[in-house]
């Protein structure tokens, strides 16, 4: 009982944040596009993948032995932010943080961009949780100067890059601090050199994967970088780093002020020189804002330290100026954090308030939209499974056998495979599916998902005798809008060799 008293703020603001999520998002809303991708991984496992390392299929595949329900796949983000809250307010007790210290630590990992991210079954959730960890026992390290936290750190790290490889700009950061404070005498021990040994031992088998794959890795970087990195400026990373966590944004502010120029916080100030080396690697590389989130947990429990001490005596009210700033501006920002009304009723608010001229539904296209891409990408996939499987059932069962279900990319052949009842495996030669896809095929049909007809001169889809446009997403606010279920019917013999050519060209540059 001592225990549970010492820990109930953490406790308690670690079971908000497990269950607000399930409470504010709207049912009218499903799983998130990329999440059916990683679903998918979970029936594939394997130790590398075109899009991330291998660590969130292994919960993607406990999720599949429980049939995958929408809380099951839930469970995993929400659960690891719970846990990333409860570990940042154990570092604001290591600073010497006491109740009203852990109480703003937890309230802003509860009120900012976490709230959705701990809400998403991707890798970003895993992502946080070890960056967070590896601080953690580098805060007990700065401490005790004990060897065993440092095998705790690389073990924390290597983790993290089995979760997603951006731990690199973590890694990167730590050294940078490393080799900027005393602490570059770690280079002179041999206990150093065997916790990194035991890291590289973790992320082998990745790192082997990537090896007999070509580096998917290097190539989906590049893609990303010439389809999405290329629009990002150094202004708007930075303007995003505010606004992220706009609620709390003066705590995370104080307490790296706190961490660079009070003497109380010296002996922690590698923790700010991690964070200022991840931010201006992430701008060097046009890095995604997001990809900082795993450096704000650290400052939120320095902030929290730096509020409890400059909020004393007279100054005691600014506890709860401070309580009531977080609250109000996190009630204002829930409906741009989580889909928490109706599509038309969210968007309508978007309108009124003129949210959808600021810039923050602004989509990878560069437009503006009615939602945030990601909540147009929680809808009208349960309408594609279904026309998709009307569509199938249809067919006559002398020809379901010889009919290839193709979709243009991950998102949709994800969710027509988590959706679909009674029908084969849906393929799509976009990002991991390209490596599921079979070197041999004996098809007649062909079932197409995509956003427009193949146009006359396509080699492949030209093979085909009747082409009907059989369907589409009528939802006109699901990023999938307007997507065309589409059957080609009675192949010639051609059609298959050309398929099949086609898939061993693409599969090529992942092979050796």
């Amino acid at each position: 009982m001592d225990v549970v008293f010492k820990y109930r703020i953490p406790l308690l603001l670690a079971i908000i944040k497990f269950l607000l999520p399930f409470f504010l998002q709207h049912n009218a809303y499903e799983l998130q596009r990329d999440e059916y991708l990683y679903l998918q991984q979970g029936h594939h496992l394997a130790w590398g993948y075109m899009e991330v390392p291998p660590l969130l299929s292994v919960f993607a595949w406990i999720s599949q032995l429980f049939g995958q329900p929408f809380f099951m796949v839930k469970l995993w983000p929400s659960l690891f932010g719970a846990c990333t809250l409860f570990i940042a307010c154990l570092m604001t007790m290591e600073m010497g943080g006491k109740q009203f210290a852990l109480f703003i630590t937890g309230l802003s990992m509860i009120a900012g961009a976490y709230l959705r991210v701990n809400f998403l079954f991707q890798a970003n959730f895993l992502e946080v949780f070890f960056w967070t960890l590896s601080a953690y026992y580098l805060i007990l390290f700065i401490k005790t100067h004990s060897p065993r936290y440092l095998y705790w750190i690389t073990i924390s790290l290597a983790l993290g890059f089995m979760a997603k490889h951006s731990v690199v700009f973590f890694v990167l950061g730590i050294f940078v601090a490393i080799l900027a404070t005393p602490y570059r005498k770690l280079l002179l021990f041999k206990q150093f050199y065997l916790a990194v040994g035991i890291a590289l031992l973790i992320i082998l088998p990745n790192l082997l994967w990537q090896y007999f794959h070509s580096f998917p890795v290097v190539h989906h970087m590049k893609e990303l970088r010439e389809t999405q990195l290329v629009h990002i400026s150094s202004a708007t990373f930075l303007l995003n780093q505010l606004l992220m966590n706009l609620p709390a944004a003066f705590v995370w502010i104080g307490g790296l002020i706190w961490l660079l120029f009070f003497k109380q916080a010296k002996r922690y100030r590698m923790i700010a020189l991690i964070y200022l080396s991840v931010i201006l690697l992430l701008m060097i590389c046009s890095g995604k804002d997001y990809y900082a989130l795993g450096t704000y947990p650290m400052l939120f429990a320095a902030g929290g330290v730096w509020l409890e001490q400059v909020a004393k005596k007279r100054w005691y009210w600014t506890r709860y100026a401070a309580v009531a700033v977080i609250l109000i501006l996190f009630t204002f920002s829930i409906p741009v954090l989580l889909p928490v009304w109706t599509p038309n009723r969210l968007a309508a608010y978007y309108h009124k308030y003129g949210i959808d001229k600021s810039g923050l539904l602004k989509w990878e296209d560069l437009q503006q939209h009615p939602l945030p891409q990601d909540f147009a990408d929680m809808l009208g996939w349960q309408e594609m499974a279904t026309k998709v499987s009307s569509v199938y059932h249809q067919l006559p069962d002398s020809t379901k056998a010889a009919t290839l279900i193709y979709c243009r990319n991950y998102g949709q052949a994800g969710a027509v495979n988590y959706y679909g009842q009674q029908f084969p495996f849906v393929h799509s030669d976009n990002g991991s599916f390209l490596l599921w896809m079979p070197d041999t095929f004996r098809i007649k049909n062909l079932l197409f998902v995509g956003e427009t007809q193949p146009e006359k001169g396509d080699e492949v889809f030209d093979q085909f005798e009747h082409v009907k446009v059989m369907d589409s997403i009528t939802n006109p606010l699901a990023r999938e809008f307007g997507t065309k279920i589409i059957l080609y019917e009675n192949g010639n013999n051609k059609v298959n060799g050309m398929i099949e050519k086609g898939i061993k060209e693409m599969k090529a540059p992942f092979s050796r």
